[in-house]
């Protein structure tokens, strides 16, 4: 019996090859974008899951508010961990992270220098999950200058040699021996840190430090099974005045109470490590962290493009109803019961879908790696890593067959014979306004995606075309130019007297990409209740001209005046948030520049006009520059002979000896780095913009297809009586248009909403305008015209006595 119904099945899809191959590829563009999709949104929520204590871990981070300076560090301080874990039972264990850059390795011969380092205490293997190959985990951190590497590294550095007790070196100033005692595995992707080596945190003599005034340390604690975490984040100021008051009385004169009396607020809060990845908002995060809203738009765009691949395949089916109709009609008459035509027509649907999915994945492994290169993912459809997909897949394809076929299965097996067998089987108006909902329905989300695609490319170009305050273009940045040593001073001479070269400043400190971070507690004149937390730029005297920068009062630093020394340069927001305005010149700034309290006062000497020196996300914040001898080089160029000069300064540099090798980066590069999160969404966005618009195109073709057969003798009535090829396109092609209309009625306030939600999380952006919503309406009527063209065309153009000779 089911090998007969498989037969009609196949059969039946057969004689309408068109529409079973539209159907088919349809329904494959819809699934294969819901799986990408899905790979996507199960990898984001799973970062930092594969550790077996994830629901127990914890991380402390830092928050303050000092005179409206809000203050969020991701770091604590040194003894935090150890103060935690003797005051409060309920933390079971606790341990720290420092993280320590690239730092250049000595492997006997061979100089390298990308393997990031970071410190970590004895029990971090304890914490974390993250599986030892060689070595014993317990002890391999236990004493100073004891070091574990990744597999990767291992392989890299040693090959397949057992790299157990061999000895590398870190340059720092003299060669520092370290000691492999272990090898673990590679840490997942979905970490919220990644590492390739791990030293013992005794080798970091700050570790051992008792300040509770500076932060550098990662803390993450372990609680009881099933403890909630804000039982203990509510017993933390308790932490606060016991260990860090007597600081704060010694460091501002004043107690924690008086402090807390003017308004600040000083602390410290708990988060959970799942919830790490998507709420990485505090300062000095290890990485990047990801964005729950484009989990959640990614999530709906699958389900909208899944339900409108299935409308899609509801509308086709519908379409071709009138060449079933008799046949419905003669099987009914035969003695077929409706169940076992509805069955019939889900099996052809369920059939349909097979293929639909085997396509789906085909055009998984096709695309899946150009969406990791956009999306900077690693996803893969792995089946034997993974056995359950197939389960899944199976089980997909068999609800997406059950729901995209089961309004035909029902519609046609519902079918009048006598109606359907005298041929006057038309749709009911139930069953035709259904379908014009769908396409409503199809083309109100593709509008949506429209709209959304073209803010969210306005946007990105107003961010990149905005005036940052400085220059990005012809500015050349040299980040390890620390490698020089003594020989930067003359390495930066030579550049001067390159007539390709305008300017070159020494700072570590950028506006953009990595850089130096340096927190200042300051308040004015001697009034340490306006006390506020700042960030501060260690600049010399040609960084203002060099970056492109303007004065707003005041004068630059100087090496004319030796009392520069102590004189400071804040910019426009720190002088208001101060109180001067534009009259700051000439008033004091203490600064608190020590550990125990150590103050220095500084007179302001100028007023740098505000500068962007954080992403279009953020407010700009107060800032002060203080006149310092650094490292770091920036050069301001202004030939086009940029690889001339480029290949010029590495000769230069190779003439001083240094290991280190040459390395540069574009400022603009690095501005453009900042927003790259943002602009692979747009990229993903307008990708299943155009796949929503073309799947809706494919819906609405089917509608007009259906409508064109049912209303195929009024048009030959109307051509014998004289009705022009434009009048017959136009007569068909106004209901579609009106569906279009309708849709952008719908979609025009929901686009509005969902995308003045997405600029809140610009502190500057751009206003949504009407013209915006306009050319969405104008290019959805344009699409849906050129979609239902075809068929107006075709049916305008048949001739007549076909069309009428049956009757």
């Amino acid at each position: 019996m089911l090998r007969n119904y498989i037969k009609i099945a196949f059969r039946n899809l057969l004689k309408n090859k068109a529409f079973t191959a539209i159907n088919i590829f349809g329904l494959a563009i819809g699934i294969a974008t819901c799986l990408i999709i899905l790979l996507f949104v199960q990898d984001e929520l799973s970062y930092d899951r594969f550790n077996e204590k994830a629901d127990r871990i914890v991380r402390i981070i830092f928050k303050a508010n000092i005179n409206g300076g809000k203050i969020n560090e991701a770091n604590v301080m040194p003894p935090t961990a150890q103060t935690l874990k003797n005051d409060y039972p309920e933390v079971q264990d606790a341990t720290r992270l420092r993280t320590f850059g690239k730092p250049r390795v000595i492997l006997g011969e061979k100089i390298i220098n990308d393997a990031t380092l970071a410190y970590a205490d004895s029990n971090f293997f304890n914490v974390f999950s993250i599986p030892f190959l060689k070595g014993n985990p317990k002890t391999a951190l236990n004493q100073p200058n004891f070091l574990v590497l990744s597999k990767k590294t291992a392989e890299r550095f040693f090959g397949n040699a057992d790299p157990i007790g061999k000895t590398i070196y870190f340059k720092k100033g003299e060669n520092v021996p370290f000691k492999i005692t272990g090898v673990f595995d590679d840490i997942p992707h979905n970490s919220h840190f990644h590492f390739d080596m791990f030293g013992s945190m005794a080798s970091d003599s700050e570790a051992k430090s008792s300040s509770w005034m500076s932060s550098n340390y990662f803390t993450y604690l372990v609680l009881p099974d099933g403890y909630d975490y804000k039982k203990l984040e509510a017993k933390l100021p308790q932490m606060v005045e016991k260990h860090m008051g007597p600081e704060i009385l010694q460091a501002m004169g004043m107690s924690i109470q008086q402090f807390r009396a003017k308004g600040n607020q000083l602390g410290f809060a708990l988060q959970k490590l799942t919830d790490i990845h998507f709420n990485s908002s505090s300062t000095g995060e290890i990485e990047p962290g990801g964005d729950k809203m484009y989990v959640y738009i990614f999530g709906i765009i699958a389900l909208f493009m899944l339900l409108i691949a299935c409308i899609n395949f509801m509308n086709l089916s519908t379409a071709g109803a009138s060449k079933r109709a008799k046949e419905v009609g003669v099987r009914k008459v035969m003695g077929s019961a409706k169940l076992e035509l509805v069955g019939q027509f889900l099996l052809e649907s369920i059939i349909l879908t097979a293929f639909a999915l085997i396509l789906a994945l085909i055009l998984v492994q096709i695309f899946l790696p150009a969406f990791n290169d956009i999306s900077g993912k690693t996803l893969s459809l792995d089946f034997t890593a993974n056995p359950q997909i197939i389960l899944f897949l199976l089980l997909f394809g068999l609800f997406i067959g059950l729901i995209a076929g089961s309004y035909p299965a029902f519609f046609l097996s519902s079918f009048k014979p006598i109606t359907v067998l005298k041929g006057r089987f038309s749709g009911t108006k139930k069953s035709i306004g259904l379908r014009q909902g769908l396409v409503v329905f199809q083309f109100c989300i593709s509008i949506c995606l429209i709209i959304g695609t073209a803010i969210v490319y306005i946007q990105l170009s107003y961010i990149q075309n905005k005036k940052l305050g400085y220059d990005q273009e012809q500015l050349l940045v040299l980040e390890n130019s620390w490698a020089l040593n003594k020989n930067e001073s003359i390495f930066k001479e030579q550049l001067l007297k390159d007539s390709r070269v305008v300017n070159v400043t020494t700072s570590p400190y950028k506006p953009a990409g990595p850089t130096n971070s340096n927190n200042s507690l300051a308040y004015p004149e001697a009034d340490d209740s306006q006390m506020m937390r700042t960030l501060q730029y260690g600049v010399d005297d040609q960084y203002i001209p060099t970056m492109g920068m303007k004065m707003a009062a005041g004068r630059n630093f100087s090496r004319t005046f030796s009392s520069d020394s102590s004189g400071i340069i804040i910019n426009e927001t720190a002088a208001k948030a101060f109180g001067w305005n534009t009259n700051a010149v000439g008033h004091n700034i203490t600064r608190i520049v020590g550990n125990d309290g150590t103050k220095k006062v500084y007179q302001v000497i100028g007023i740098v006009k505000d500068f962007h020196f954080k992403s279009l996300h953020e407010t700009i914040t107060p800032l002060l520059m203080v006149y310092e001898n650094n490292w770091g080089l920036i050069v301001k160029v202004k030939t086009q002979d940029i690889s001339g000069l480029l290949a010029s300064m590495k000769t230069q540099w190779k003439s001083f000896g240094v290991e280190e090798p040459f390395t540069y980066a574009f400022m603009d590069d690095l501005v453009n780095k900042t927003y790259q999160a943002e602009q692979k969404i747009g990229v993903v966005l307008s990708i299943f913009g155009i796949l929503t618009v073309f799947i809706a195109c494919l819906g609405l073709f089917g509608l007009a297809t259906f409508t064109a057969e049912q209303r195929i003798k009024e048009i030959g009535v109307r051509k014998v009586l004289g009705a022009s090829i434009g009048q017959i396109i136009g007569l068909l092609s106004k209901d579609f248009l009106k569906l279009v209309l309708v849709a952008c009625f719908f979609a025009f306030p929901i686009a509005w909403y969902a995308m003045h939600k997405w600029l809140q999380s610009f502190a500057y952006r751009i206003d949504i305008s009407w013209w915006i919503f306009a050319l969405a309406g104008v290019l959805a009527l344009l699409i849906a015209f050129l979609t239902v063209g075809y068929q107006s065309v075709k049916a305008a153009l048949m001739n007549p006595v076909k069309s009428l000779k049956s009757e």
